[in-house]
């Protein structure tokens, strides 16, 4: 399934900017950045409650948000791009 990620850490002290950094290298660990804080994320249900933990354990929700948007099995006919691509395939193969 593909689950589309994007969040709002508050930067406006160090320990904001330390949650911000663990949150978007979390996502890098799972997913392809398509925009500052949007990540695509191709998942099997395990792994997505997985990600989903991480990144709920980073979060200050007194200062920060999560939003987590499901695409499902067929999400190739459910996005439209325009504009320049900054990342590759969405479905190549990660390296850690």
């Amino acid at each position: 399934m593909m689950v589309l990620v994007s969040y709002d850490v508050s930067t406006v002290d160090k320990r904001g900017q330390s949650r911000l950094r663990k949150v978007a290298k979390t996502c890098e660990d799972y997913g392809t950045r398509v925009q500052n804080s949007v990540f695509e994320c191709v998942l099997d249900p395990a792994t997505w409650v997985l990600l989903k933990s991480r990144l709920e354990d980073i979060l200050n929700p007194e200062q920060d948000s999560l939003r987590y948007y499901f695409l499902g099995a067929k999400w190739q006919k459910r996005i439209e791009h325009h504009g320049k691509t900054l990342h590759g395939n969405v479905t190549d193969t990660l390296i850690f």
